[in-house]
């Protein structure tokens, strides 16, 4: 080709042949070996294509699963239907448990073996089902009196419309007034029936929309939400997971337990129910392999599972569950049972009322962080603690609470005495409001509070020996170790203290515990650190509610609260001094105790000096002044005391003129433990001859006037 000649505008075709390497040799393929190569090559590409698509598609969805917004928004959708969940469930659990609350209480006054609480809650069981059943029959019978009552109402609005629209007619003179009446009524129903029609309608399809609102507000304020659904940044115990809590207890030191878990194929994940949220801490029952392990094993080592579980002692409580062999703990967020509990409701609600008998006393909350009320009614009490560790204010609540019931009367006697810096007793708001109050450390106090509680006695006898009607007695005595320990001796040589039978202090503590609660004449006692010499056995076994505060040691834990107790888990030795004040552990009758529980802890409710004493105030306008009891120096005449009693009369029961003489002179010390058996004594070494007549000693009025004669030298 030439430089001149032009290009040729069509070049060759170039075919490329398929070829294969077999063995380092270029090997030209058939057509049917080319076309599988390109099959083989295509599906090739094609599936590289999908996995690349799947990769793709897999780290898009996790970047969005896994995204902050996304996972918030998971937890609220998620947290929300829970609310809707647990509320539905809480609610349909009151629901059974106010139908059941009669028959269950029926059973715990049986058990208790009250014969009035059970009297009483037969009563009302019997007329809960008469309501129930009424309730049904009426239901079954609406429909049949709705109808006729709608006939006979309609027949006579139609009946008083006509002859209203016959007077309108007549007055005009117009017989189309005759139906105007009616029509105009008919109008008014069909607009209201339309109108309801639309709501109706309109109700029926909000109707789900309420019930549903109505559980998730239910089951968002009972705070149930389990702790993954938390907001992440809501402050929740997220850390105590079911994972740790197995470890926690692999590590606890027991062999056995040790070597079940490890054994376990789901790695003890069967031990666990689940980790719920219980007011400020999180709880979960562990069941125990069935050989080997006991659940005291596990309380034993409380300070070790606590420091497994990332807690101080003080904020990890493991006791008994419901369920043989299993072991339920609570433990606290961090630093929470340190926060304030806020006031007590007494405080608070200036309309708050005692109710001795059917009331129960707010007192504070549980660890869970649920009120706590406690019932006073026919329960002695017992309240335990190391000084200064809000002993006497959790007794001065109770009895405050009490006070607000105009039918209670106190007699106290605090023998910790006056503050020398404020120049006042812990027990000043409850000055004029009861109608004994001793206060003071000395032996005189304590001859004084035993006279008070013989006086309780003579009470009590008295009570059960007439019968009748009566107000409710409360005989308090504080810091009842310095009774018990008072070496005083009366003019026969008997000791005021001491734990002994010969002890007055102590014979009388076993009079009213045996027999006081029959008749309402109750005995509060508090006292520190006990022992045997300072709080015998009976006398602190005859409590029915037992309080214990923060003690020095198990043993006196023990003494307090009892060995049931203290084998379920009890344990204010654990509490720490100085630091739990107003944290106590209570046992016994009259306790808020759940199913299987032995014991409660409960944070009370603190009411300060000023508080207590503005309640004091209220309940003394509330109650009037009482009548106090004063101390007298007078030495009285018992001859001339009787003579003056007997008020004309020929012969008197002794057991009569004992109580006259204590209702005329009330300040009279020797008169206020007096009673017909110390009456006739008395009156013999006074040479007056006392006999029983038809079974009652008797005081007669001849020989009481031959005393006074012979003293006057008359014969």
């Amino acid at each position: 080709m030439s430089d001149n000649d032009e290009p040729s505008a069509e070049l060759a075709s170039v075919t490329h042949l398929p070829a294969r390497r077999d063995d380092g040799e270029i090997v030209v393929m058939t057509r049917e070996e080319w076309q599988r190569a390109e099959l083989a090559r295509v599906a090739k590409a094609r599936h590289e294509g999908y996995k690349a698509d799947v990769i793709a598609v897999t780290r898009v969805t996790k970047q969005v699963v896994t995204h902050p917004h996304t996972v918030t928004a998971s937890r609220l959708v998620a947290r929300n239907t829970w609310f809707v969940v647990a509320g539905a469930g809480l609610l349909l659990s009151k629901g059974r448990r106010r139908r059941a609350f009669p028959d269950v209480q029926l059973k715990a006054a049986a058990a208790a073996g009250s014969a009035d609480d059970t009297k009483y809650w037969f009563e009302a069981s019997e007329q809960a089902k008469d309501r129930r059943h009424k309730r049904i029959m009426d239901w079954l019978k609406a429909p049949l009196e709705w109808l006729r009552a709608l006939v006979v109402s309609g027949l006579g609005a139609m009946g008083m419309l006509l002859a209203l629209g016959v007077i309108v007619a007549l007055y005009t003179r117009d017989a189309s007034w005759v139906f105007a009446p009616i029509v105009a009524v008919g109008s008014v129903v069909v607009f209201v029936v339309t109108t309801v029609t639309l709501l109706y309608g309109a109700l029926l399809i909000a109707a789900p929309a309420i019930v549903v609102l109505a559980c998730w507000h239910q089951g968002r304020k009972a705070d149930v939400t389990p702790g993954w659904l938390a907001p992440a940044n809501q402050k929740r115990d997220d850390e105590i997971t079911s994972q740790r809590v197995v470890l926690a207890f692999r590590e606890l030191g027991i062999a056995p337990l040790r070597k079940a878990i490890t054994e376990m194929g789901d790695g003890g994940a069967f031990m666990l129910s689940s980790v719920v949220r219980a007011g400020c801490g999180v709880e979960v029952d562990v069941t125990l392999p069935p050989i080997g392990v006991s659940t005291l094993d596990v309380i034993n080592r409380r300070r070790k599972l606590a420091e497994n579980l990332g807690r101080h002692e003080h904020e990890v409580f493991p006791t008994v569950a419901p369920q043989a062999r299993t072991v339920r703990v609570w433990a606290a967020d961090s630093g929470a049972l340190d926060e304030p509990i806020g006031p007590s409701p007494l405080v608070t609600d200036p309309d708050h009322r005692g109710d001795y008998q059917r009331g129960k006393a707010p007192w504070g909350v549980n660890l869970r962080g649920d009120q706590i009320e406690v019932s006073l009614y026919q329960r002695h009490v017992l309240v335990v603690g190391a000084s200064n560790q809000g002993k006497s204010r959790a007794m001065i609540a109770l009895a405050l609470y009490l006070a607000l019931d105009k039918r209670v009367e106190f007699r106290i006697a605090d023998l910790k005495g006056i503050n020398p810096k404020t120049k006042r007793s812990d027990w000043d708001p409850m000055r004029g409001i009861a109608t004994v109050f001793i206060a003071g450390p000395a032996d005189e106090h304590v001859i004084g509070a035993t006279e008070m509680l013989e006086a309780g006695v003579v009470e009590m006898n008295r009570r059960i020996t007439e019968g009748g009607n009566w107000d409710t007695l409360i005989l308090i005595v504080d810091e009842a170790q310095v009774s018990f320990m008072c070496p005083a001796k009366d003019d026969a040589g008997r000791p005021y203290g001491g734990a002994k039978s010969t002890s007055r202090y102590f014979t009388a503590c076993r009079y009213l515990q045996n027999q006081g609660r029959a008749v309402d004449v109750l005995l509060w006692q508090g006292t520190q650190n006990p022992t045997d010499q300072n709080l015998p056995v009976i006398v602190r076994e005859g409590a029915h509610l037992r309080i214990c505060t923060a003690v020095g040691s198990e043993s006196q834990a023990g003494m307090a609260l009892g060995p049931n107790a203290m084998a379920g888990g009890a344990a204010p030795h654990k509490l720490r001094l100085g630091l739990d004040k107003g944290t106590l552990v209570v046992a016994g009758d009259g306790a808020p105790l759940g199913n299987g529980e032995t014991s409660v802890t409960v944070r009370t409710h603190y009411i300060n000096e000023a508080d207590a004493d503005d309640l004091g105030d209220r309940i003394r306008a509330l109650r009037g002044s009482a009548k106090v009891w004063a101390d007298a120096e007078i030495v009285r005449d018992l001859i001339e005391d009787v003579h003056e009693e007997m008020r004309d009369d020929e012969k008197v029961r002794a057991s009569h003129m004992a109580d006259r003489l204590r209702e005329a002179y009330p300040s009279y010390r020797p008169y206020r433990a007096m009673d017909g058996e110390r009456l006739a004594a008395l009156l013999r070494e006074k040479h007056v001859e006392v006999r029983k007549d038809r079974g009652h000693l008797m005081v007669r009025a001849e020989r009481i006037l031959r005393i006074l004669d012979e003293r006057q030298g008359v014969e």
